[in-house]
Order: structure tokens, then sequence, then C-alpha cells
């Protein structure tokens, strides 16, 4: 016989608890606790679910177990393509471009799939207005307005589409559950839900999440643990350019991105980000480089820009936007140690332009060069680009993909790269790069090579 069972889950950090309390001990928050009625049956009864054993040789595996969106930078960040039966929760903050996105891909999609897509923010008629907004048209795209799981879930059995968009998750309720859409207990089970429909019908669906004020997806944390991907869309509301990144992916890598642009008619990808984050940068102009980083398989160019003024206050002033602020003081540090210049009367501003995050170590010696160009108020030259780590010691470390980094700088028309001496031997010396490249052992070789250029173009 089914038993009952009261319980009391935070809605914040997911505790149970047998009864009510004001304070939640597991994460201290206070009058997050929601009641939730379970009902299980007998422990003595035992289940009908038989487990299914199988060989992984003996599994059918086909070669038609990707998607392509019709979007190559969303099929990157993917891993190549859609997988069959996966289930992506893609995240962003509000108006950043999630529901164009996934629209835009259904136009690809139901050119030869059955495409399902489903909100509960919109009505049909405003998504259908939305979608003669961006060209989408294709007869294979169906749409619906629904909030109830399980009204979803069964219309999906009965009608078989490939592919599902949920638009948005916090939308989404169970009506056995005795709590709002958008609470803890009901984004956990619905996503529960869709994750198990997914997997058993071989469907592939995607999430949409909303964004707390932290920056984290609405929800628990265990949502992101239910899900096989989970994709942010980043960028500045203000600005046209978006970047789009994995922090979770079962099927590829986490360390790709996809950039893309907001146009009137919708998001457009940017199949030269290199080109995109360098365009309008000034010339002659010092506290000013351009780093050679990788982002997965792909070499992005990127302009830095230092600024290093005297200070008003009595403590100087670190702001860095794009990079790692307490890097940047370590990097202040090592310059002031080992090479002999001093930032203590100065405030330093750090930019990474386009609103790219550089986390990668690389990035240390485009960073000091850039403060060096600033502080000594000389231009480091329009046609050099720059990548190396810098260690406590003020060495320059090497790095990996140097043959990537140096075609990348090449093939947009650099002519001059440093690079760390200890990655020169993993150059093709049968290759020719059409660019000069210095290797460099520590910052102060570095500095010496700035000089030796600056020397060679006032001869010229």
């Amino acid at each position: 016989m089914a038993k009952s069972k009261t319980l009391y889950i935070c809605n914040e950090c997911g505790q149970e608890y047998p009864k009510w309390q004001g304070r939640c001990n597991a994460c201290g928050s206070w009058n997050t606790l929601e009641e939730k009625v379970q009902i299980s049956t007998s422990s003595q009864k035992s289940s009908s679910v038989r487990l299914n054993i199988n060989s992984i040789k003996g599994v059918d595996f086909k070669d038609e177990t990707r998607y392509n969106t019709g979007m190559a930078e969303l099929d990157r960040v993917l891993g190549g393509g859609l997988v069959k039966g996966s289930l992506v929760l893609l995240s962003g903050d509000p108006g950043i471009g999630k529901s164009t996105l996934l629209l835009q891909i259904c136009n690809s999609l139901a050119n030869d799939k059955k495409v399902l897509y489903i909100s509960g923010e919109e009505s049909e008629r405003q998504i259908k207005l939305r979608a003669e907004r961006l060209g989408v048209c294709s007869e294979g795209l169906y749409i619906s307005s629904c909030t109830d799981c399980d009204a979803i879930i069964e219309g999906i059995r009965e009608e078989k589409p490939e592919v599902v968009i949920i638009d948005s998750i916090q939308t989404m309720q169970i009506s056995s559950i005795q709590s709002v859409p958008g609470s803890l207990v009901q984004v956990r089970e619905c996503t529960q839900c869709f994750m198990q429909m997914a997997k058993s019908l071989d469907i592939s669906v995607f999430l949409v999440g909303h964004v707390n004020k932290d920056g984290g997806i609405a929800g628990p944390k265990v949502l992101e643990h239910i899900v096989d991907t989970v994709l942010y869309f980043e960028g500045d509301n203000k600005l046209s350019y978006r970047i789009l990144r994995a922090a979770k992916n079962r099927f590829g890598s986490t360390n790709e991105i996809g950039v893309f642009e907001m146009l009137d008619k919708g998001l457009c990808e940017v199949k030269n980000p290199s080109a995109m984050l360098l365009s309008g940068r000034p010339a002659g102009v010092s506290g000013i480089t351009v780093l050679c980083t990788m982002e997965g398989t792909r070499p992005i160019l990127a302009e830095v820009q230092a600024l290093v003024s005297k200070t008003a206050f009595t403590a100087p002033r670190r702001v860095s936007a794009g990079f790692d602020y307490n890097r940047l003081c370590v990097l202040l540090a090592v310059l002031e140690k080992r090479a002999g210049f001093l930032f203590g009367a100065f405030d330093v501003y750090i930019n990474i332009i386009g609103g790219l995050r550089i986390d990668e170590p690389a990035s240390d010696l485009a960073i000091a060069i850039a403060l060096y160009s600033g502080l000594t108020d000389k231009a480091t030259g329009d046609d050099l680009a720059v990548f190396g780590e810098v260690g406590l010691g003020g060495e320059i470390r090497a790095v990996s993909h140097i043959r990537e980094r140096v075609r990348e700088a090449a093939r947009l028309g650099f002519t001059k790269c440093i690079v760390p001496k200890a990655s020169l031997k993993d150059l093709d010396k049968s290759e020719n790069y059409n660019i000069s490249i210095y290797g460099v052992a520590n910052l102060r070789q570095a500095f010496k090579v700035l000089e030796t250029i600056d020397n060679k173009e006032e001869k010229k």
C-alpha cells in the first residue's frame, strides 16, 4: 500500500528535512524550506523493473549519431553536432539570445527532421511572429505553448519528434508536486523527467535555463549534473557580439567557444573571431599588445590594453576586465622584483577588448609587455603578436600549440612574434611561417627584443 511522507526541501541547496525550520543548516539560508509530499511504496514490495545487461560490443552503434544544427559555431561547441538522445542545457542572461539561437537552428534541423518547439513563456502567435522576423519557415517545425510536464511528455511520445526544445525549464511544472513553477523541486523533477524521456525515446532535447543574480543557473545545482551538456551564452547586451561556451560536455571538449553577432535578423556566426576582435585597433598607441590565445583547437588573436597612470590615492588601484585580477597582481610583483619596473605609485587598468575572458597562462607575457609599454609610454608596434607563460622567477615558460598560434598571427598580417624560447623546438623547421619569430627565455630578454625592434623601425 502506498504511503505518503511529508518532507521539507531547501530551495537553495536541496537539503531535505523531516520537519520545517526557519534556517537551512546546510547553506545557512533563511525561510527557504518548502513542503513536499513524497509517495512511497512498501519496502517489502519487489520491483517490476528488470535490469538489462548487454556486452558493450553488442550495443548497436550507428554512424549518424550527431545532427548538424546548421550553425558551425554551435556544432563546434557541442563537439561536432547535436548528439541523438542528449539533454542540453542552454543558459544565459535575459535578452542575450538563447531563444533566438534555438529558433534559428530549427530552420535547418526541420528540413529533414521533425522538430518540436515548446514555449512556456510565449504564446503560439508570439512564437510565429518571432519566427517570421528570423526567417524560420520550415514545414518540419511544430510549436506549442504549454507548461505541464506530464502533458508535454505524453504529446512527445505520440508525435515522436527527433528534436525537442523546452523554453524554459523554469516555467515547467508537474501538477502532483505541491510547489510553484521555478522552485527547486519543480526544476529538478521536470529535468529528471525530460532526461528519462530523451534517453528512452532517443530524442535530442534542448532546455533553456534562466540565471540568478549571481550569474549561475537558477534552480538546484543538481540540474547541471543531470544534463549531458551545459552551455553558457555570454556577452554584454549593449554590445553586438556573443560568446557561447561549454561548461560541461559528455560528448566533446569544454574548451571550444562559438562566436556570434546579434543583428536585426537574428544571430550571425563570426567565422573569423580574430579579425573581429582586432577591428578598430588604434595604431601607435602605448600599452596595447596582441595576444594569441587558444580556445580549444582554435587560435584567436585578442587585443590587450593596459593603462598605467599616476595614482591620486594612498593605495594604487588595480582594475582588470577579461583577465584574472589575482594573476594581474602576481605579474606586477614579478615585473617589480625581476625586471625592476616599479608600479607602486601608479594605477593599473587592464582590458581585453571584445568582451573576451582570458584565463590561459600563455597570456602572461602579453599582459606583462602591455604593462611595460604603458609604464614607459612606448608603443610595441602594430605588427607584433605575443604569447608565453611568465613564472615567478621572471622566466618565460613553454606553451602548447605554438605552430597554430604562429600561423594565425601570420595569416592576419603580423610580421613579428615573440614566443617562449623553450617552445621553438616544437616549430616545424621545414615550414615557412612568413613571420619573424623571436624566442625569449625571461622578461628582460623580451624587453630587449622590443628595444631592438624599435631601433630597427627608427633606422627605416
